[in-house]
């Protein structure tokens, strides 16, 4: 077991990289495999631009949708929010804004992959763009050529968009209408590869900005993400043995009809308070709500909003651990 331990140290510290990494190759082969078996373009000016955009934003609206499902910070934003009680305490204005932005840049990571790679492929641009009259015409004039309108320009332009429709499909009589198969496979591909770099681009400007941004030094952010681990991992095996110990005591006292010894457990309003998202304070140093909630002055005290309190992007990763993983949420 000692062997694959630094394997596992080294899982653990870059389990976020690992997972976007695998989304990325798993959604890859999946829109390869969707494009090749399921996806068969209809090659008719009716259906073309209509059945290639549903196969292309269709499951690229699903995927954006399922990391909305699948974060665990999702439902920790709305768990509590809908009670009537708890609704003035939600994020709101500008904090709300920032936490929606970033669960809206975590669930966009995996839609973007499958568009990108829809158009590396061009299969759905090329049959969606077969389809479309405003790029037809702007392809068709590429063979026609005609410097003032004339009879024969006519025919050929519109012998051009009666059988681009069916250049996918390598039906189209004329070869040169069937050789701009290979002019819509190219700006396909070339707008595949603009996507990608402008989301690096725009992913890479958000992080610097970010970093610049920080209230902390690097060292410091390393040292709370270690402690986060290591609350959690604490937090996890204490309530498990509290959870267990009152388990038990609430059955045998069911069969044995005796009465259960009072357990001391922490109330709503408490777990409501540890439970809130994190917001930093530059007068105090508190690496997580439960922290900050042990610290706190007064008994009485609520820790939701302080003065000072502010959302730093960068401490983000804050509220991403929890006691539960996201299957079990």
């Amino acid at each position: 077991m000692e062997k694959f331990k630094p394997l596992l140290d080294l899982q653990i510290k870059h389990r976020t990289s690992l997972l976007y990494g695998l989304t990325s190759l798993l959604t890859a082969g999946g829109e390869r495999l969707f494009s090749t078996v399921v996806f068969q373009c209809p090659c008719t000016a009716a259906w073309n631009l209509c059945y290639s955009l549903v196969f292309l934003l269709v499951p690229a609206l699903v995927l954006f949708l399922l990391g909305y499902l699948l974060s665990a910070r999702t439902w920790h934003v709305l768990t509590g929010c809908c009670a009537s009680s708890t609704r003035a305490k939600c994020p709101s204005g500008c904090r709300g804004a920032l936490v929606l932005l970033k669960l809206t840049a975590s669930a966009a990571f995996v839609p973007l992959t499958w568009v990108a790679v829809a158009l590396l492929g061009g299969s759905f641009y090329e049959c969606a763009a077969s389809g479309s009259k405003i790029l037809a015409r702007r392809l068709c004039q590429k063979i026609s050529q005609c410097q003032n309108v004339s009879s024969h320009c006519y025919n050929v332009s519109s012998q051009c968009l009666e059988q681009l429709p069916l250049v996918p499909c390598s039906q189209a009589k004329e070869s040169s209408v069937q050789d701009l198969l290979k002019d819509l496979k190219a700006e396909s591909q070339v707008l595949g590869w603009i996507l990608i770099a402008v989301v690096i681009i725009v992913f890479l400007l958000l992080t610097a900005v970010s970093r610049c941004l920080s209230p902390v030094s690097f060292l410091q952010l390393k040292f709370w993400k270690i402690y986060l681990e290591q609350e959690q991992q604490i937090l996890k095996s204490q309530a498990t043995e509290h959870a267990t110990a009152l388990a038990k005591e609430n059955v045998t006292c069911f069969f044995e009809s005796s009465h259960a010894k009072e357990y001391n457990t922490p109330s709503i309003k408490e777990w409501q308070q540890i439970s809130s998202l994190y917001t930093f304070n530059p007068k105090d140093q508190y690496y997580s709500m439960l922290h900050k909630y042990v610290n706190r002055k007064e008994e009485s005290h609520s820790i939701r909003s302080c003065e000072g309190d502010v959302v730093v992007p960068v401490l983000g990763f804050v509220d991403s651990p929890g006691i539960s993983t996201t299957n079990e949420l």
